[in-house]
């Protein structure tokens, strides 16, 4: 077992993601590696990590030589593993999306519960938060689409050419990016020089939070008048659209 051990270990394999290509739990998972042999495994599951490895019988372990190619062989059995097993759990509530965008949830969902698990300090946990809210963000502010490409491409998994969204905003917004994000990884930032350039960043975040106070304050003035014209005391399923109505009139009022 120690070999078996060593090997996963080697080739960077996660608990989480061999147990979901396994079928079992974690824990069962941490009590098969600690028997002593590969051979006190219920049949079916050594056969399962045999097969990932990509040998036959158990003997044949010692004899694996790891490098590149071999390491994105078991990748690749691996991914197909998890996603066949996972998906099962998943496709149920994905009815009403084409394939495609099933494939892509279950993906997504299937990382995302993989890295959380995974994760020991927290960074994970804030990442994904911060992730969430790049999301909910992404219809109102296009140049975060640009973004997204602009890391599949830098990182290799689509073609340089490609443009989805608007060409020549995507190109001009890439260029941009790679000049701060080369200045950024050659070190020709230092916090100092860019102080002034933060400052402004936080002034510009300070007065947009101020606007959204401001704008706020506005509504509730106006939901308070609209209530008090119509002669209501709250906003219900019933009364809910004749005050959104009396409200705009309210603002429009004030042009």
């Amino acid at each position: 077992m120690k070999n078996l051990n060593d090997l996963l270990g080697e080739l960077g394999i996660s608990k989480v993601r061999l147990a979901k290509y396994l079928g079992v739990s974690r824990q069962m998972l941490y009590n098969y590696l600690a028997q002593e042999n590969l051979k006190e495994w219920p049949k079916e599951k050594a056969m399962k990590i045999l097969c990932l490895l990509g040998v036959q019988q158990v003997e044949d372990i010692s004899a694996i030589k790891v490098d590149g190619e071999y390491i994105i062989q078991v990748e690749n059995r691996l991914n197909d593993g998890v996603k066949e097993s996972s998906g099962k759990e998943i496709l149920a509530d994905l009815k009403g999306f084409n394939k495609k965008e099933q494939e892509l949830l279950t993906d997504i969902i299937n990382l995302l519960k993989e890295k959380l698990a995974d994760d020991k300090t927290k960074d994970t946990y804030h990442s994904y938060r911060y992730l969430y809210h790049f999301l909910q963000s992404m219809e109102t502010n296009k140049e975060l689409k640009y973004i997204l490409g602009y890391m599949s491409k830098s990182m290799g998994f689509i073609d340089h050419t490609e443009y989805v969204f608007n060409e020549n905003q995507q190109f001009i917004f890439e260029s941009i990016l790679f000049s701060a994000m080369t200045l950024y990884t050659n070190g020709g930032a230092s916090r100092s020089k860019i102080a002034d350039t933060h400052k402004r960043f936080v002034q510009e975040i300070e007065h947009k939070k101020e606007e959204r106070l401001s704008r706020t304050q506005e509504l509730n003035t106006a939901k308070v008048q609209a209530l008090k014209e119509l002669g209501y005391t709250e906003i219900n399923n019933e009364n809910a659209k004749e005050v959104l109505d009396k409200i705009a009139e309210i603002q429009s009022r004030k042009v």
